[in-house]
């Protein structure tokens, strides 16, 4: 996982803060001396440290001090916004209960002095200046791989479907109803005994699973996975080090592609204002449409202080914030680690008018932690698509994914960029299914425009509305993610603000951050308000009228694809879509047009059958026949191309088109 977040700047206003501030990056090299590619005892690890001054005023007697080992170099002097990563070096022996862990895990303390005599000190982060996360260096024990166990079948489908309340909750039944949704096998869970085998199987750890793709995700050695091919119950393996598949990947199926009010709803945006209005959120407020009724879910990787932040406060107490479980830990605690996904959370759902409003901040509230920062491993996937099933379970509406996957700390499991085609990566199989569930993913395009270049899975999935950043101006931020995808399509979908993008941290103050993991929420919650204006749409059809209503959408870019969405625009197309329903209920409609080889009749609904006849332009009677609503086409590739008249007639109903041949 990739965090889409690039820096912070604090804003303080009648705060006194002290002018020196200092910070450290420590990483960790394994040496593998004898070159046998695990890790054994009296081997080491090589620390490297990157201090900077982060303050306004010049730092002396500058040194680190770590728990773990003795750190040498230093004590150094920084101007304003020196660094230094050349001064100070340690290096730590590897003991037996490390390797029987699997990884070393510390964090180191910088200190320094400013030239009025006060000590500012801070704790290390393993690749940011603007964390805190602990240096985690991964231990090869001996050929420990990831994969995921598929299953054969499930216990009880048939009497699991016909009584959906005991695999979903009602408001995930309503949600499937309202868009027309079929409840089928991937809705039953993982037969547990199979789970239970599985973990009861010597040398496997479970560490996930999967009811829509019907699996577990496992650690073990390659021997030991493989033996699990000898249960009668266990149809594949797929081993997240691509190389050790052998056997071909499971193959999934392909996605299937009010009450009037008499006031308007004015909020002070404060700090939030340019990110809101960029997108013409505020005019969705005006409606009354702030994600009221609607359910959000966020995964993240952590949400320090949600239920202390005054900015939300309304949540906690109005009941919206509906539960949390941490999928890391296994717990409903979501703290995690580091402060992230209360920043994303807050783009969506904080409110302290006058100073900051998110774009939703009416809507109800699950959050899930699907991630541990300090480490890249693709379990981070699973926990994610199972984080995705709970959410469906539940009735979820609209999900924000400020995270992706392209490289690990185990290159074997690199995602390369023809496997970022939307249909290969475990996350983005899950984001498919769950549009086909009918929740509406929307996601980071990521950070890697200046790096990787393209877009990160899931954000590589059709399933998934995936979206880059611009500046507070509307131009291209360099650092985000672009297209296309290998197979061609265009990501990302949409832009939004991810230059100085306002957000509360986790200390409750106003704050600024850039990268896309922000342009992704302040979506994600304008997209939610405007699905309240017709909750009866699909998801399909929502994330398509968005695009259509974006800048670039007749001429979109690998850099900014369709470009950044009008939701005033949106709303209207919202409104004439259903009223373009309402026509289609009533009346005959005809598709596509202009036309190559087949047209297609759409009947209305007191219909099953009518007569049709082509004329020319010229009055000849080209076509007669009869046609039903069982057999709607009619096929034309071997009329000339040029203009002609289609009258349909059935009953008392009477329709005539004009259609042009290409």
């Amino acid at each position: 996982m990739k965090y889409f977040l690039l820096s912070i700047l604090i804003l303080s206003t009648a705060v006194s803060f002290s002018q020196g501030d200092i910070s450290l990056i420590k990483s960790g090299t394994f040496n593998d001396g004898n070159g046998n590619g695990v890790a054994d005892v009296n081997e080491t690890i090589s620390y490297n440290f990157m201090v900077k001054n982060t303050g306004v005023e010049t730092l002396s007697n500058i040194d680190i001090s770590d728990p773990l080992v003795m750190v040498t170099g230093g004590p150094i002097e920084l101007l304003p916004d020196e660094t230094d990563a050349s001064s100070f070096v340690a290096i730590y022996t590897i003991t037996q209960a490390d390797i029987d862990e699997g990884r070393v895990i510390n964090q180191a303390t910088v200190s320094g002095m400013t030239a009025g005599g006060g000590m500012v000190t801070s704790l290390s982060d393993n690749n940011s200046f603007f964390e805190d996360d602990p240096t985690i260096v991964l231990l090869n024990s001996g050929g420990i791989e990831d994969a995921w166990v598929f299953f054969a079948d499930k216990e009880d489908v048939a009497t699991a479907i016909a009584n959906p309340l005991t695999i979903l909750t009602q408001e995930a039944i309503d949600r499937k109803d309202l868009h027309g949704v079929i409840i089928d096998e991937r809705d039953v869970p993982v037969n547990e005994n199979y789970i239970d085998q599985v973990k009861n199987t010597a040398g496997i750890t479970v560490l996930a699973k999967s009811k829509w793709m019907n699996c577990v995700y496992v650690q073990g050695t390659q021997p030991d996975i493989d033996a699990l091919l000898d249960e009668s119950f266990v149809v594949a393996v797929e081993y997240a080090d691509k190389d050790l598949n052998f056997l071909p990947q499971p193959k999934q199926k392909s996605p299937k592609f009010e009450a009037e009010k008499t006031s308007r709803i004015e909020y002070d945006y404060g700090a939030a204002t340019n990110q809101i209005t960029m997108l013409k959120g505020d005019f969705l407020h005006e409606q009354d449409l702030t994600g009221d009724g609607m359910i959000v879910a966020v995964m993240d990787s952590g949400f320090p202080n949600i239920t202390s932040i005054p900015a939300f406060s309304d949540i906690v107490s109005e009941g919206r914030l509906l539960g949390t479980y941490d999928f890391v830990g296994r717990q409903t605690d979501v703290t995690g680690t580091g402060s992230h996904g209360t920043r994303t959370f807050s783009d969506i759902g904080g409110f302290m008018d006058g100073q900051f409003v998110g774009t939703a901040p009416q809507a109800s509230f699950y959050l899930f932690r699907t991630e541990f920062s300090p480490t890249e491993v693709p379990v981070e996937e699973a926990y994610w698509v199972e984080a995705l099933e709970r959410a469906d379970s539940l009735g979820v509406d609209v999900v924000n994914t400020s995270l992706g996957y392209q490289d690990y700390d185990n290159p074997n499991y690199d995602h390369s960029y023809e496997d970022l085609d939307g249909q290969t990566t475990f996350a983005a199989r899950g984001a498919n299914h769950a549009l086909d569930k009918g929740m509406l993913l929307v996601t980071s395009a990521g950070n890697d425009g200046n790096g990787f270049g393209t877009v990160a899975t899931p954000a590589d999935a059709p399933g998934v509305l995936s979206v880059g950043a611009v500046d507070p101006s509307g131009n291209y931020a360099s650092f985000s993610s672009h297209g296309p995808t290998v197979d061609g399509r265009i990501k990302p979908d949409i832009m939004a603000q991810g230059v100085d993008a306002a957000v509360i941290n986790s200390s409750g103050n106003v704050s600024f951050s850039n990268g896309t993991s922000f342009s992704s929420p302040i979506s994600a919650g304008v997209i939610a308000c405007l699905w309240q204006a017709r909750p009866e749409t699909t998801n399909t059809e929502l994330m398509q009228i968005i695009r259509e209503a974006s800048s670039l959408f007749e001429n979109p870019t690998d850099e900014m694809g369709y470009g950044i969405p009008d939701f005033e625009e949106a709303y209207d197309a919202l409104q004439n879509f259903s009223i373009e329903d309402q026509y289609l209920e009533n009346y005959f409609a005809i598709y596509p047009n202009p036309v190559q080889d087949q047209l297609t009749l759409s009947f209305p609904a007191n219909l099953n059958e009518a007569s049709i006849v082509i004329v020319s332009i010229t009055g000849q009677v080209v076509l007669e026949q009869e046609i039903t609503r069982s057999t709607p086409v009619i096929t034309m590739n071997s009329f000339p191309k040029g203009m002609y008249l289609l009258t349909v007639r059935a009953s008392e109903n009477s329709n005539t088109f004009k259609i042009i041949k290409q």
